[in-house]
């Protein structure tokens, strides 16, 4: 981390010498501010008028683009009143009113906005890799009370444990480059959807009925292939993929899968097969469906295939680079058929993690892609769902989703679909920041100098990560943070650098610059590192 800044006549001759490398080699070129302000403040604006034709009225534009403002803006709360002191300081009452009508009471369309927000990420996400997941998952948000529209005391996921919460069952489309939420309802409890006298309070709608989670997730695939979205691999955990008639309908529906599936699941291996159909009784009646089990043809859990496996089974798969190292694990894959009412389904694979060291299994996944498909694109579609905690932990951490506290069911949503349109823009603009740096790394012959590197001439190393540079030596709002974010002043009403969207290319140069000074001028490194990164 940063720790100071620069120290001293000779880290500022030192970077001299790295910004006129930079220039030398075209590649520090910073344009200023309110050039890079204004043309992220016109994507908003152009971003904004999309959201709002979604709106079902003009009236409806301008608190859509507080809302989407106040929501990007850095700050603490994201509740209608703070947002609302943020975005139009001038008349906070008026534009309070107009936000909470918006959110609370307004009557558009969910499913209309978070289409709009998906014809705008997921073209520029498909160009990136034409490779997707579709990933099913539920969030919890803890409540203290009893008031607020399906809270009960049911599992959730955030906590780990079973607490006074309402969940919400999405799903989102993903790849290696980013993901978009395009699905997202509220479970309500069978104990609320019974509730005539909370229902009407809480204005849910007359059509909404008791649904459990693996069928509103079913419903959301649904709607996701009725508007075209491009298939993709479906991703869920245990809670949803241990569940048989969910996994057929899947198959019904043309889509393979990889979803996780509890211990106990049994499944048909190896010797354990089902014992033959008797043929048909000759004083007729009616043939048997299903065939008769015994302790010669007994289907055995996955745990069970697990341990029965020999060790040369396992072999040790990374997946992708973490924020400290490559991430890996010991994998076994065996093709089985899932055992259910005494019935035999289609072979599949069963994927076992069985981290060293441990003395039991972490994981187990049922999949049905194809039966040549490598181990290792097995783990990588598996572990391809941490796309979906990236995207809770941003939208709840950067935008507010759980922040809203309204109690009623179309507040609830117009809040989350309002959140997910924002986070839209956020991963646009990402995208198309990710186009740019990569262009500029690809000309930079980064093969030349491995991240992590000593120096004869310095006897330094060069740090594998770059340090947190000073907002006011960059220029930049000291208010941005970790997450792109798009800020607006009332004063200017432009906008602030983030860290990773406005600045992306600025940096990306500057990245550039550090490689080829320590590339072509080791000693200037070594003096550089000595202050920068003490």
């Amino acid at each position: 981390m940063w720790s100071g800044g620069f120290s001293g006549a000779t880290n500022s001759t030192v970077l001299q010498i790295i910004v006129s490398l930079c220039h030398y080699w075209k590649t520090f070129r910073p344009r200023g501010r309110a050039v890079l302000n204004r043309s992220l403040e016109v994507r908003f604006e152009q971003y904004g008028e999309v959201v709002a034709a979604a709106l079902s009225h003009a009236d409806r534009k301008q608190p859509a683009h507080w809302y989407l403002k106040g929501l990007l803006l850095p700050g603490g709360r994201k509740s209608v009143e703070p947002m609302a002191a943020r975005v139009h300081p001038q008349n906070v009452r008026s534009a309070h009113q107009s936000m909470h009508h918006l959110v609370a009471d307004a009557d558009w369309s969910d499913q209309a906005l978070l289409a709009v927000a998906a014809a705008q990420v997921l073209p520029p996400l498909s160009r990136k890799s034409a490779a997707c997941h579709w990933i099913v998952d539920d969030t919890g948000f803890s409540k203290k009370g009893v008031h607020s529209v399906g809270v009960a005391r049911q599992y959730c996921g955030r906590l780990g444990k079973t607490d006074n919460c309402q969940v919400a069952v999405s799903l989102s489309i993903a790849n290696e480059h980013g993901s978009l939420p395009v699905g997202y309802r509220l479970y309500l409890p069978e104990q609320w959807a019974q509730d005539t006298v909370r229902r009407k309070k809480a204005g849910v709608p007359d059509q909404v009925v008791f649904q459990t989670k693996t069928a509103l997730a079913m419903d959301q695939i649904d709607s996701a292939l009725a508007t075209g979205i491009a298939a993709g691999v479906v991703l869920a955990d245990a809670a949803y993929g241990t569940e048989t008639h969910w996994r057929d309908q899947l198959s019904e529906r043309g889509l393979l899968y990889m979803v996780g599936v509890r211990s106990n699941t049994k499944v048909w291996w190896g010797s354990h097969q089902p014992a033959p159909m008797p043929p048909a009784s000759p004083k007729g009646g009616r043939p048997r469906t299903r065939p008769m089990r015994d302790s010669a043809h007994a289907p055995i859990s996955v745990h069970e295939v697990a341990q029965r496996l020999p060790a040369r089974t396992y072999r040790q798969v990374s997946w992708r680079q973490g924020s400290d190292a490559t991430l890996s694990s010991r994998f076994a894959a065996v093709r089985v058929r899932a055992a259910h009412n005494r019935q035999a389904h289609d072979e599949q694979w069963l994927l076992i993690e069985w981290p060293p060291g441990e003395s039991e299994p972490r994981h187990y996944w049922f999949s049905t892609r194809p039966k040549q498909t490598p181990v290792k694109t097995l783990v990588a579609t598996a572990q391809g769902r941490w796309r979906i905690e990236r995207d809770y932990q941003e939208l709840k951490s950067e935008l507010g989703l759980h922040h809203y506290e309204g109690r009623n069911w179309r507040g609830f949503h117009h809040h989350a679909s309002l959140c997910i349109a924002a986070y839209g823009f956020l991963m646009r603009e990402r995208l198309r920041s990710k186009k740019k740096l990569r262009r500029i790394q690809d000309a930079c012959s980064i093969q030349k100098c491995p991240p992590a590197r000593v120096w004869p001439q310095c006897n330094v190393t060069i740090p594998t990560r770059l340090p947190r540079w000073p907002s006011d030596w960059l220029g930049l709002s000291p208010e941005a943070s970790h997450t792109a974010r798009v800020a607006g002043s009332h004063r200017t009403n432009g906008f602030v650098f983030s860290n990773t969207v406005e600045i992306t290319e600025f940096s990306s140069r500057l990245l550039a610059c550090f490689y080829l000074t320590a590339i072509f001028c080791p000693p200037a490194w070594a003096y550089f590192t000595a202050g920068a990164f003490s």
